[in-house]
């Protein structure tokens, strides 16, 4: 599997939406596209908490 880079993962992103997408719905898109690569990558380094203590935490809001 080749590792793409962020410009060709963004512009892979972009192809994918319909010809009329507007410049919000591309920013959005691209957005969520990074808030998803930082997530792989957090957990890739082990930078995660179990559901569970996730859980308890929201209970106390």
């Amino acid at each position: 599997m080749q590792a793409h880079t962020a410009k060709q993962e963004a512009l892979d992103a972009i192809q994918r939406l319909p010809d009329n997408a507007n410049t919000e719905e591309i920013m959005y898109r691209l957005y969520v596209l990074e808030n998803i690569r930082r997530g792989q990558q957090d957990a890739a380094e082990g930078k995660t908490q179990p559901a569970e203590e996730v859980l308890k935490e929201i209970q106390t809001w």
